[in-house]
């Protein structure tokens, strides 16, 4: 008897048909759901979204259902079910959701990254980072495939059976790392996990902004932090972010005045001296250019919608 082949797009189109009745399923509420797998995150939206900026750390994002847009500094990104999108070092980021409704709402899966253990299927694939890749952003899309999918529904099924996640999960996230590494795009994400290459050089000075925004921000010592000179850590980490050290931690600044703004018990000054503006006058300035319009109409705005 002749065993016959499935088309790799019928594969894939049943593949998705299965993660969004799991899914479904698993999560009957709109929001950003934790699950019994520490690292797997389930998000559901019945409608389209306005731009919610955060911090987003090292991820997998595969959207199964609607389409999602997301803005890294000045680049623009749209993603699908036919994309996944991997973001490999912590970035500020603005995203929405574009196509979602009641009858089909937006699912998508977020999987957080473990450096770890990219460093260590790195060493055992015996796969190196290969020559820098100036242009390669901490942010990428790639084209979504079978092997990567099915993966991704074993996982997704363990929620189904929770006494299997201790032993099968691990199973199931390394072989989807070992897929990301193995993609048209994996040597980004190789180069951020290769200790001592420029790109975990850069990874580093990104984690040490993160502990440290409110801080003055002085490029010499922190690329001495990092074994960088002044101008490779400059041109890699705006290579990786889309940004230069400066314009990334006034990002991170902005983003925290906002969240204390909103939190309340802080006025428009308090919180800008907060996070490390010593001007109220550039704090306003910086917070419009970013959010769109001032701090004091911007939290009424997202409070009246909260």
């Amino acid at each position: 008897m002749a065993l016959t082949s499935v088309h790799p797009d019928t594969e894939i189109a049943q593949q998705r048909a299965a993660l969004t009745r799991l899914i479904e399923r698993c999560i009957g509420a709109d929001g950003v759901h934790p699950t019994a797998i520490e690292s797997l995150h389930l998000i559901r939206s019945s409608s389209p979204s306005q731009f919610i900026h955060g911090l987003h750390k090292p991820g997998l994002c595969i959207v199964v259902q609607g389409r999602k847009e997301v803005l890294l500094f000045d680049e623009r990104y749209l993603y699908d079910p036919l994309h996944y999108l991997v973001v490999s070092v912590t970035v500020p980021v603005a995203g929405r959701v574009i196509e979602a409704s009641a009858e089909a709402p937006y699912l998508c899966l977020r999987l957080d990254i473990d450096p770890a253990l990219i460093a260590t299927l790195v060493a055992e694939t015996g796969c190196d980072a290969g020559p820098a890749q100036d242009e390669g952003r901490g942010l990428y899309l790639d084209r979504i495939d079978a092997p990567l999918l099915d993966a991704t529904l074993r996982l997704v099924r363990l929620l189904e059976t929770p006494q299997d996640i201790p032993v099968l999960a691990p199973l199931a996230i390394r072989e989807i790392f070992y897929r990301l590494l193995q993609g048209r795009q994996g040597r980004h994400l190789r180069e951020v996990a290769v200790r001592d290459s420029q790109g975990h050089r850069v990874t580093r000075a990104i984690e040490w902004l993160n502990r440290n925004y409110v801080e003055p921000l002085r490029i010499e010592e922190l690329a001495q932090r990092v074994n960088l000179s002044a101008s490779t850590l400059h041109h890699r980490f705006k290579a990786l972010t889309a940004m230069s050290p400066l314009q990334y931690q006034k990002q991170l600044r902005l983003q925290e005045a906002r969240r204390l703004l909103m939190g309340g018990g802080l006025d428009v000054s308090s919180a800008g001296y907060r996070v490390g503006y010593e001007s109220p006058s550039q704090f306003s300035r910086e917070y419009s250019r970013l959010f769109g319009t001032s701090p004091a109409k911007d939290i009424a705005r997202l409070r009246s919608t909260a």
